[in-house]
C-alpha cells in the first residue's frame, strides 16, 4: 500500500468517524447518522489526496529513500505518540459532546506526529542508545529534516580508498549510491572481460564493507527516470542528481571531475585528497629508505616512501636491496606527482641530472 492509498483510507475513516459522531450526538440528525457517516467516508476519500498532495509526495520520497534504521525509529516514535495520545484521551472523552468525541482523536493524531518527528530528529541518539555505541559527529538536519548527502560514482567505489576514508569518520554526510551507479557496477561485475569483472566484484565488496564499517549512513537511492531523462550516460545522470540534491560527488575520474565543475557541482576527488595528506618532506631532511632498483641515470638508485612517492638517490645503485640513510636535496612537483632527490648521508650532493622531462 503506497502513501496515497494509505492517506485516502485514513482520511475516509477519520471524516466518516467525525460525521458518525456528529450524527449520533445531534438529536435532529440521529436518524441520518449512518448516511452522514457514509457521506463523510466519500468526502474524506475524495478530498484527502487533493488537500495533502504535497505531503503525500514527500512521504513517498522519504519512505523510498530513507534508511531502514530511520524508518524503524519513526515507527517507534509514532507508536509511543499514539500510546500517550490514548492515555490523554481517557479524561477527554468525559467532556460533553461533540468536544468529547472529537478532541481525543485530534490529541492522538497530534501526539503521534509530535513523537514521530521527535524520534526522526533525534534518531542518531536513539540508534546509539539501542546499539549501545557512541554517537557519531554527524551534521544536523536542515529545517525540512534533510541531512547533507554525498554521491559516490563507480570509479571511487572500485578504487576502494573511500571505504577506508569513510571508516575513519572524516565523511559525516549520508553516503548515497544512486541505483543506476549500482546497476553499472553489477554490469561490470558480470562482464566477460576478466579485468572488468574483477574490478566490478571489488567494487561490490567495497560497498558491502562500507555498509558495515562506515560511520555515516550508506544508502542506495532510487532515482525517478523522468528526472534524468535528458542524460544517457551514468556520469551525466550523476551530475543531474547532484545538482538536484545540492550534493557533492566523490570520484577518482578526472573527466567527471571537470564536467561536474563546469556545471556548478562540487567534486571531492580522492586522488587530490591522497596528494593533500602526503607527508611533507623538506630539503636537508634525513630519513632511511630501501633502494630497490637502478635509476635511469648512471649511479642513481630508486626507493619509495610508504605513500608511493619516488625518491631518486645519487650513487644509490651500489646499495640495491639495502636500507640506507639519505639526506633530501630537492623536492620536485611534476604532473605525474611528487619526486624527491636525495644523496647518501655523509656524501656531498652532486647537481641532479633530472632535467624536468626535456630532451638533452
Amino acid at each position: 500500500m503506497n502513501a496515497k492509498v494509505a492517506s485516502t483510507v485514513l482520511g475516509a475513516a477519520l471524516v466518516g468517524a467525525i460525521a458518525w459522531s456528529i450524527g449520533r450526538t445531534a438529536a435532529p440528525l440521529q436518524p441520518y447518522a449512518l448516511w452522514l457517516a457514509l457521506a463523510g467516508v466519500l468526502v474524506g476519500a475524495a478530498v484527502t489526496p487533493l488537500a495533502f498532495r504535497a505531503w503525500i509526495a514527500r512521504a513517498e520520497t522519504y519512505i523510498a529513500n530513507a534508511p531502514a534504521e530511520d524508518l524503524i525509529v519513526s515507527v517507534v516514535g509514532l507508536g509511543v505518540g499514539l500510546l500517550i495520545g490514548a492515555l490523554l484521551a481517557v479524561p477527554l472523552v468525559m467532556l460533553s459532546a461533540p468536544v468529547g468525541n472529537l478532541l481525543p482523536i485530534v490529541v492522538a493524531l497530534v501526539s503521534g506526529f509530535v513523537f514521530m518527528r521527535m524520534a526522526q530528529l533525534r534518531r542518531l541518539d536513539l540508534q546509539s542508545v539501542l546499539a549501545r555505541r557512541p554517537v557519531a559527529a554527524v551534521p544536523d538536519a536542515d529545517q525540512n529534516g534533510h541531512r547533507p548527502k554525498v554521491l559516490l560514482d563507480t570509479s571511487a567505489i572500485i578504487d576502494g580508498r573511500i571505504a577506508d576514508i569513510s571508516a575513519t569518520g572524516f565523511i559525516t554526510s549520508d553516503i548515497v549510491i544512486p541505483r543506476f551507479v549500482l546497476d553499472e557496477l553489477r554490469h561490470i561485475a558480470d562482464s566477460p572481460d576478466v579485468l572488468r569483472r574483477t574490478r566490478g566484484r571489488r567494487g561490490l565488496d567495497m560497498l558491502n564493507r562500507m555498509s558495515k564499517d562506515a560511520v555515516a549512513p550508506v544508502q542506495v537511492m532510487d532515482i525517478d527516470p523522468r528526472e534524468v531523462r535528458d542524460a544517457h550516460e551514468v556520469d551525466s545522470k550523476l551530475v543531474q542528481v547532484a545538482r538536484k540534491l545540492h550534493a557533492p560527488i566523490i570520484t577518482t575520474d578526472w573527466n567527471l571531475n571537470k564536467v561536474a565543475q563546469l556545471q556548478g557541482v562540487r567534486v571531492m576527488n580522492v586522488n587530490e585528497l591522497a596528494n593533500a595528506v602526503k607527508p611533507v618532506v623538506l630539503p636537508n631532511e634525513e630519513m632511511e629508505i630501501k633502494i630497490i632498483q637502478v635509476g635511469k641515470e648512471p649511479g642513481q638508485g630508486i626507493g619509495y616512501l610508504d605513500d608511493g612517492t619516488m625518491i631518486v638517490v645519487e650513487d644509490g645503485s651500489r646499495h640495491i636491496d639495502q636500507e640506507v640513510d639519505i639526506v633530501v636535496t630537492r623536492v620536485l612537483q611534476t604532473v605525474a606527482g611528487r619526486m624527491i632527490f636525495a644523496a647518501l648521508k655523509g656524501q656531498p650532493p652532486r647537481p641532479s641530472s633530472y632535467n624536468g622531462g626535456r630532451s638533452r
